[in-house]
Protein backbone atom coordinates (compact mmCIF):
# COMPACT_ATOMS: atom_id res chain seq x y z
CA UNK A 1 0.00 0.00 0.00
CA UNK A 2 0.50 3.55 0.59
CA UNK A 3 0.57 4.47 -3.15
CA UNK A 4 2.70 4.64 -5.98
CA UNK A 5 5.75 7.01 -5.49
CA UNK A 6 9.34 7.31 -7.16
CA UNK A 7 12.50 8.63 -5.89
CA UNK A 8 15.85 8.43 -7.74
CA UNK A 9 17.22 7.66 -11.13
CA UNK A 10 14.99 4.59 -12.36
CA UNK A 11 14.88 3.40 -16.23
CA UNK A 12 11.42 3.95 -18.40
CA UNK A 13 10.89 0.42 -18.12
CA UNK A 14 11.08 -1.93 -15.57
CA UNK A 15 13.48 -5.21 -16.39
CA UNK A 16 15.33 -3.59 -19.28
CA UNK A 17 19.29 -2.68 -19.20
CA UNK A 18 19.96 0.37 -17.22
CA UNK A 19 23.50 1.18 -16.77
CA UNK A 20 25.96 3.34 -15.37
CA UNK A 21 27.80 6.28 -17.61
CA UNK A 22 30.74 3.66 -17.30
CA UNK A 23 28.48 1.71 -18.96
CA UNK A 24 28.14 -1.02 -16.04
CA UNK A 25 25.02 -1.67 -15.35
CA UNK A 26 22.82 -0.88 -12.25
CA UNK A 27 21.38 -3.83 -10.47
CA UNK A 28 17.62 -4.26 -10.17
CA UNK A 29 16.09 -5.69 -6.83
CA UNK A 30 12.21 -6.81 -6.64
CA UNK A 31 11.17 -6.24 -2.98
CA UNK A 32 7.66 -7.21 -3.02
CA UNK A 33 5.22 -8.90 -0.28
CA UNK A 34 3.17 -12.13 -0.44
CA UNK A 35 5.42 -13.40 -3.31
CA UNK A 36 4.89 -11.63 -6.56
CA UNK A 37 0.65 -11.15 -5.44
CA UNK A 38 0.48 -8.07 -3.68
CA UNK A 39 3.03 -4.70 -3.13
CA UNK A 40 6.11 -4.16 -4.85
CA UNK A 41 9.08 -1.60 -5.11
CA UNK A 42 12.15 -1.80 -7.56
CA UNK A 43 14.87 -0.96 -6.47
CA UNK A 44 18.27 -0.06 -8.24
CA UNK A 45 21.77 -0.76 -6.57
CA UNK A 46 25.26 0.08 -7.28
CA UNK A 47 26.45 -3.48 -7.33
CA UNK A 48 24.19 -6.68 -6.73
CA UNK A 49 22.71 -6.35 -2.80
CA UNK A 50 23.84 -10.52 -2.16
CA UNK A 51 27.65 -10.31 -2.13
CA UNK A 52 27.76 -11.31 1.71
CA UNK A 53 31.54 -12.21 3.18
CA UNK A 54 30.58 -14.33 6.59
CA UNK A 55 26.95 -15.11 8.36
CA UNK A 56 26.56 -15.82 12.36
CA UNK A 57 23.79 -16.91 14.46
CA UNK A 58 23.71 -14.33 17.66
CA UNK A 59 20.59 -16.44 19.30
CA UNK A 60 16.59 -16.78 19.86
CA UNK A 61 15.09 -14.17 20.26
CA UNK A 62 11.85 -16.17 22.55
CA UNK A 63 10.52 -13.81 24.85
CA UNK A 64 10.67 -14.49 28.46
CA UNK A 65 7.04 -15.25 29.48
CA UNK A 66 5.88 -14.99 32.84
CA UNK A 67 3.91 -18.22 34.47
CA UNK A 68 0.45 -18.68 34.14
CA UNK A 69 -1.26 -16.69 36.87
CA UNK A 70 -4.83 -14.93 38.23
CA UNK A 71 -6.64 -12.70 35.29
CA UNK A 72 -6.34 -9.55 35.88
CA UNK A 73 -6.54 -5.87 34.64
CA UNK A 74 -2.89 -4.80 34.79
CA UNK A 75 -1.02 -1.11 34.75
CA UNK A 76 2.77 -0.98 33.82
CA UNK A 77 3.64 2.57 34.35
CA UNK A 78 6.56 2.91 32.15
CA UNK A 79 7.53 6.14 32.56
CA UNK A 80 10.78 5.34 34.67
CA UNK A 81 12.14 2.80 32.20
CA UNK A 82 16.09 3.27 31.85
CA UNK A 83 17.59 5.11 28.93
CA UNK A 84 19.73 2.80 26.81
CA UNK A 85 21.10 1.41 24.33
CA UNK A 86 19.62 2.22 20.28
CA UNK A 87 16.35 1.93 18.68
CA UNK A 88 16.71 -2.32 18.49
CA UNK A 89 19.41 -3.07 21.46
CA UNK A 90 17.45 -0.60 24.12
CA UNK A 91 14.23 -2.19 23.69
CA UNK A 92 12.54 -3.94 26.32
CA UNK A 93 9.77 -6.66 25.58
CA UNK A 94 6.54 -6.13 27.75
CA UNK A 95 4.13 -8.32 26.09
CA UNK A 96 3.02 -10.37 22.91
CA UNK A 97 1.49 -13.39 21.32
CA UNK A 98 1.82 -15.48 17.80
CA UNK A 99 0.76 -12.46 16.40
CA UNK A 100 2.05 -9.57 17.76
CA UNK A 101 4.62 -8.56 20.37
CA UNK A 102 5.44 -4.93 22.03
CA UNK A 103 7.92 -3.12 23.70
CA UNK A 104 9.08 0.17 24.53
CA UNK A 105 12.69 1.47 23.92
CA UNK A 106 14.42 4.78 24.90
CA UNK A 107 17.40 4.57 22.68
CA UNK A 108 20.27 6.65 23.73
CA UNK A 109 22.92 5.88 21.05
CA UNK A 110 22.91 5.73 17.15
CA UNK A 111 23.02 2.21 15.26
CA UNK A 112 26.37 1.18 14.56
CA UNK A 113 25.00 -1.66 12.37
CA UNK A 114 22.17 -2.05 9.75
CA UNK A 115 18.57 -3.80 11.14
CA UNK A 116 16.46 -5.77 9.03
CA UNK A 117 13.13 -7.46 11.07
CA UNK A 118 12.08 -10.15 7.83
CA UNK A 119 9.01 -12.19 9.71
CA UNK A 120 6.51 -9.23 9.31
CA UNK A 121 5.97 -5.03 9.62
CA UNK A 122 6.67 -3.07 12.45
CA UNK A 123 5.81 0.35 13.68
CA UNK A 124 7.58 2.65 15.93
CA UNK A 125 5.13 5.33 18.09
CA UNK A 126 7.51 8.03 18.66
CA UNK A 127 6.06 9.42 22.49
CA UNK A 128 9.12 12.04 22.84
CA UNK A 129 12.45 12.50 20.82
CA UNK A 130 13.16 13.69 17.21
CA UNK A 131 15.70 11.97 14.73
CA UNK A 132 15.98 10.05 11.17
CA UNK A 133 15.34 7.18 10.00
CA UNK A 134 17.40 5.88 7.38
CA UNK A 135 16.72 3.08 5.08
CA UNK A 136 17.79 1.96 1.54
CA UNK A 137 14.32 3.68 0.19
CA UNK A 138 16.31 6.88 1.56
CA UNK A 139 15.82 8.98 4.90
CA UNK A 140 12.35 10.24 6.89
CA UNK A 141 13.03 12.23 9.92
CA UNK A 142 10.40 11.93 12.63
CA UNK A 143 9.01 13.93 15.71
CA UNK A 144 6.66 13.25 18.35
CA UNK A 145 3.87 11.88 17.31
CA UNK A 146 4.93 9.94 14.36
CA UNK A 147 4.33 6.00 13.59
CA UNK A 148 6.88 5.11 11.43
CA UNK A 149 5.44 2.26 9.82
CA UNK A 150 8.67 0.10 8.46
CA UNK A 151 7.87 -2.90 5.72
CA UNK A 152 9.38 -5.98 6.60
CA UNK A 153 12.61 -6.69 4.79
CA UNK A 154 13.60 -2.97 4.83
CA UNK A 155 17.57 -2.46 6.07
CA UNK A 156 17.41 0.39 8.48
CA UNK A 157 19.10 2.46 11.09
CA UNK A 158 17.35 4.98 13.25
CA UNK A 159 19.65 8.37 14.36
CA UNK A 160 18.34 10.01 17.21
CA UNK A 161 18.71 13.58 17.89
CA UNK A 162 21.30 13.73 20.96
CA UNK A 163 19.88 16.52 22.23
CA UNK A 164 16.30 15.38 22.64
CA UNK A 165 15.09 12.61 24.68
CA UNK A 166 13.63 9.23 23.05
CA UNK A 167 11.02 7.20 24.07
CA UNK A 168 9.04 4.82 21.82
CA UNK A 169 6.47 2.08 21.93
CA UNK A 170 7.32 -0.57 19.30
CA UNK A 171 4.68 -2.94 17.28
CA UNK A 172 6.57 -6.37 15.87
CA UNK A 173 4.12 -7.78 13.32
CA UNK A 174 4.29 -11.56 12.63
CA UNK A 175 2.73 -10.16 9.23
CA UNK A 176 1.40 -7.14 7.66
CA UNK A 177 0.39 -3.71 8.97
CA UNK A 178 -2.03 -1.61 6.77
CA UNK A 179 -4.90 0.83 6.99
CA UNK A 180 -7.61 -0.45 7.70
CA UNK A 181 -9.45 -2.18 4.10
CA UNK A 182 -12.80 -0.33 4.76
CA UNK A 183 -10.82 2.84 4.56
CA UNK A 184 -9.92 1.84 0.76
CA UNK A 185 -11.26 1.41 -2.80
CA UNK A 186 -10.84 -1.71 -4.36
CA UNK A 187 -8.03 -0.22 -6.20
CA UNK A 188 -5.96 0.91 -2.70
CA UNK A 189 -7.26 4.62 -2.66
CA UNK A 190 -8.37 6.24 0.48
CA UNK A 191 -12.06 7.11 0.42
CA UNK A 192 -13.70 10.21 2.03
CA UNK A 193 -15.14 8.66 5.21
CA UNK A 194 -11.42 8.00 6.43
CA UNK A 195 -9.58 9.03 8.80
CA UNK A 196 -6.35 10.63 7.22
CA UNK A 197 -5.69 9.79 3.72
CA UNK A 198 -2.62 9.98 0.72
CA UNK A 199 -1.18 13.79 2.11
CA UNK A 200 -0.95 12.98 5.55
CA UNK A 201 1.85 10.07 4.60
CA UNK A 202 5.54 11.35 4.62
CA UNK A 203 7.37 9.20 1.88
CA UNK A 204 11.47 9.36 2.84
CA UNK A 205 12.68 12.34 1.24
CA UNK A 206 16.50 12.27 0.27
CA UNK A 207 17.70 9.16 -1.06
CA UNK A 208 21.89 9.18 0.19
CA UNK A 209 23.66 6.74 -1.99
CA UNK A 210 26.77 5.12 -0.94
CA UNK A 211 29.32 3.49 -2.99
CA UNK A 212 31.27 2.03 -0.53
CA UNK A 213 33.37 -1.09 -0.19
CA UNK A 214 34.12 -2.83 3.13
CA UNK A 215 32.14 -4.81 5.86
CA UNK A 216 29.01 -3.77 6.99
CA UNK A 217 26.97 -5.46 9.87
CA UNK A 218 23.63 -6.43 8.81
CA UNK A 219 21.15 -7.95 11.71
CA UNK A 220 18.26 -9.93 10.34
CA UNK A 221 15.47 -11.25 12.96
CA UNK A 222 13.98 -13.76 11.35
CA UNK A 223 12.16 -17.48 12.44
CA UNK A 224 12.95 -17.05 15.83
CA UNK A 225 16.62 -15.62 15.99
CA UNK A 226 19.27 -12.95 15.17
CA UNK A 227 21.89 -13.94 11.87
CA UNK A 228 24.47 -11.13 11.49
CA UNK A 229 25.63 -10.84 7.89
CA UNK A 230 28.48 -9.06 7.09
CA UNK A 231 28.19 -7.13 3.60
CA UNK A 232 31.19 -6.30 1.70
CA UNK A 233 28.74 -3.10 0.04
CA UNK A 234 27.09 -0.94 1.82
CA UNK A 235 22.69 -2.03 2.07
CA UNK A 236 22.22 1.74 0.58
CA UNK A 237 23.65 2.20 -2.79
CA UNK A 238 20.21 2.79 -4.16
CA UNK A 239 20.51 4.83 -6.93
CA UNK A 240 16.70 5.07 -7.01
CA UNK A 241 13.64 3.15 -6.73
CA UNK A 242 9.45 2.90 -7.47
CA UNK A 243 6.85 1.38 -6.24
CA UNK A 244 3.89 1.25 -3.91
CA UNK A 245 6.03 -0.33 -1.19
CA UNK A 246 8.16 1.68 1.06
CA UNK A 247 8.23 3.09 4.37
CA UNK A 248 6.34 6.44 5.65
CA UNK A 249 5.66 8.18 8.37
CA UNK A 250 2.17 9.33 9.75
CA UNK A 251 1.42 11.90 12.48
CA UNK A 252 -1.38 11.05 15.35
CA UNK A 253 -1.81 14.72 15.21
CA UNK A 254 -2.81 13.94 11.64
CA UNK A 255 -5.64 11.25 12.39
CA UNK A 256 -9.08 13.28 12.18
CA UNK A 257 -11.35 11.82 15.05
CA UNK A 258 -14.67 10.67 14.01
CA UNK A 259 -17.84 11.75 16.24
CA UNK A 260 -21.22 11.15 16.51
CA UNK A 261 -24.33 12.37 18.60
CA UNK A 262 -23.53 8.91 20.87
CA UNK A 263 -20.86 7.74 22.02
CA UNK A 264 -18.57 5.76 19.25
CA UNK A 265 -17.43 2.42 19.46
CA UNK A 266 -13.36 2.26 19.63
CA UNK A 267 -13.20 0.96 15.88
CA UNK A 268 -14.08 4.79 14.32
CA UNK A 269 -10.54 5.28 16.18
CA UNK A 270 -8.82 2.68 13.85
CA UNK A 271 -5.75 3.56 12.67
CA UNK A 272 -3.97 0.21 11.30
CA UNK A 273 -4.93 -3.62 11.29
CA UNK A 274 -2.54 -6.16 10.99
CA UNK A 275 -2.78 -10.34 11.66
CA UNK A 276 -4.89 -10.81 14.60
CA UNK A 277 -5.05 -7.32 15.93
CA UNK A 278 -5.84 -3.24 15.11
CA UNK A 279 -3.93 -0.09 16.39
CA UNK A 280 -6.03 3.06 17.07
CA UNK A 281 -5.34 6.54 17.79
CA UNK A 282 -6.94 8.48 20.69
CA UNK A 283 -7.03 11.99 19.71
CA UNK A 284 -8.25 14.99 21.12
CA UNK A 285 -11.46 15.90 19.50
CA UNK A 286 -15.32 16.74 20.54
CA UNK A 287 -17.15 14.65 22.73
CA UNK A 288 -20.89 13.37 22.25
CA UNK A 289 -23.45 16.01 21.22
CA UNK A 290 -27.03 14.22 21.84
CA UNK A 291 -28.58 16.25 25.40
CA UNK A 292 -28.12 13.51 27.11
CA UNK A 293 -25.33 11.67 26.29
CA UNK A 294 -22.55 10.31 28.44
CA UNK A 295 -19.17 11.20 26.69
CA UNK A 296 -17.17 8.26 28.98
CA UNK A 297 -17.38 4.77 27.38
CA UNK A 298 -19.79 2.71 28.68
CA UNK A 299 -18.35 -0.94 31.00
CA UNK A 300 -17.73 -3.45 28.01
CA UNK A 301 -16.40 -7.13 28.01
CA UNK A 302 -13.56 -7.67 25.46
CA UNK A 303 -15.13 -11.16 24.65
CA UNK A 304 -12.48 -12.02 21.83
CA UNK A 305 -9.41 -9.36 22.54
CA UNK A 306 -7.33 -8.49 24.70
CA UNK A 307 -7.13 -4.60 24.90
CA UNK A 308 -3.59 -2.39 25.54
CA UNK A 309 -3.89 1.41 25.81
CA UNK A 310 -0.51 3.78 25.33
CA UNK A 311 -1.02 6.76 27.04
CA UNK A 312 0.90 9.76 25.40
CA UNK A 313 -0.51 12.76 26.87
CA UNK A 314 -3.80 14.93 28.64
CA UNK A 315 -6.18 13.98 31.25
CA UNK A 316 -7.45 10.32 30.02
CA UNK A 317 -11.45 11.35 30.67
CA UNK A 318 -12.02 7.66 32.01
CA UNK A 319 -9.44 6.51 34.13
CA UNK A 320 -8.27 8.19 37.19
CA UNK A 321 -4.08 7.72 38.26
CA UNK A 322 -2.83 7.76 34.85
CA UNK A 323 0.17 9.34 34.01
CA UNK A 324 2.33 9.67 30.10
CA UNK A 325 3.94 6.49 29.21
CA UNK A 326 1.76 3.92 31.49
CA UNK A 327 -0.06 1.14 29.54
CA UNK A 328 -3.03 -0.50 30.72
CA UNK A 329 -4.01 -4.16 30.00
CA UNK A 330 -7.45 -5.20 29.76
CA UNK A 331 -8.19 -9.18 28.74
CA UNK A 332 -10.82 -10.77 27.78
CA UNK A 333 -12.82 -12.60 29.95
CA UNK A 334 -13.51 -9.85 32.53
CA UNK A 335 -15.30 -6.52 31.89
CA UNK A 336 -13.42 -3.16 32.32
CA UNK A 337 -15.01 0.07 31.97
CA UNK A 338 -14.48 4.30 33.09
CA UNK A 339 -13.18 4.50 37.03
CA UNK A 340 -15.37 5.39 39.61
CA UNK A 341 -17.01 8.99 39.05
CA UNK A 342 -15.50 9.39 35.53
CA UNK A 343 -18.96 7.67 34.15
CA UNK A 344 -21.21 10.56 36.05
CA UNK A 345 -18.27 13.05 35.80
CA UNK A 346 -17.76 13.24 31.75
CA UNK A 347 -21.77 14.31 31.42
CA UNK A 348 -21.45 18.35 30.14
CA UNK A 349 -18.06 17.99 29.25
CA UNK A 350 -17.31 19.08 25.59
CA UNK A 351 -13.95 17.73 24.46
CA UNK A 352 -10.99 15.88 25.52
CA UNK A 353 -7.31 16.60 24.80
CA UNK A 354 -6.02 12.91 25.29
CA UNK A 355 -3.61 11.19 23.27
CA UNK A 356 -3.12 7.57 23.49
CA UNK A 357 -2.40 4.38 21.27
CA UNK A 358 -4.46 1.82 21.07
CA UNK A 359 -3.75 -2.09 20.69
CA UNK A 360 -6.67 -4.49 20.42
CA UNK A 361 -5.42 -8.56 19.84
CA UNK A 362 -7.52 -11.10 19.24
CA UNK A 363 -5.06 -13.81 21.13
CA UNK A 364 -4.87 -13.44 24.72
CA UNK A 365 -1.49 -11.57 24.95
CA UNK A 366 1.40 -12.71 27.38
CA UNK A 367 3.01 -10.47 30.10
CA UNK A 368 7.28 -10.59 29.99
CA UNK A 369 9.00 -11.05 33.41
CA UNK A 370 10.83 -7.86 32.44
CA UNK A 371 7.04 -6.09 32.39
CA UNK A 372 6.66 -7.26 36.06
CA UNK A 373 9.41 -4.32 37.41
CA UNK A 374 6.57 -1.64 36.32
CA UNK A 375 3.53 -2.98 37.25
CA UNK A 376 1.13 -1.17 39.86
CA UNK A 377 0.30 -4.64 41.22
CA UNK A 378 -3.10 -2.90 42.80
CA UNK A 379 -4.35 -1.29 39.42
CA UNK A 380 -7.30 -4.27 39.11
CA UNK A 381 -8.94 -2.54 42.57
CA UNK A 382 -8.95 1.05 41.09
CA UNK A 383 -12.74 0.51 40.28
CA UNK A 384 -13.55 -0.07 43.94
CA UNK A 385 -15.62 2.92 45.19
CA UNK A 386 -13.65 6.06 46.65
CA UNK A 387 -13.70 6.72 49.97
CA UNK A 388 -15.32 9.21 51.21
Amino acid sequence: MPYYYRLGQVPPKRHTQFRRQTGELYHEELMGQEGFSSDQSLLYHLAAPTEILTVEWLGTTDLDYEEAGPLRHRLLRTGPCEVGGDAVSGRVPLMGNSDVRLFIARPDSSMTYFYRYADGDEVLFIHEGTGTLRTQFGSLDYRPGDYLVIPNGTTWQLDPDPSTTQRMLVIEASGHIRPPRRYLSPRGQFLEHAPYCERDLRPPTELQTHDEVGEFEIRVKARGGISRQIGRRHPFDVVGWDGCLWPYAFSIHDFEPITGRIHQPPPVHQTFEGPGFVVCSFVPRLFDYHPDAIPAPYHHSNTDSDEVLYYVAGNFMSRRGIEEAAISVHPNGIPHGPHPGKYEGSIGKTATEELAVMVDTFRPLRITRSAHRFEDLDYFRTWLPCPD
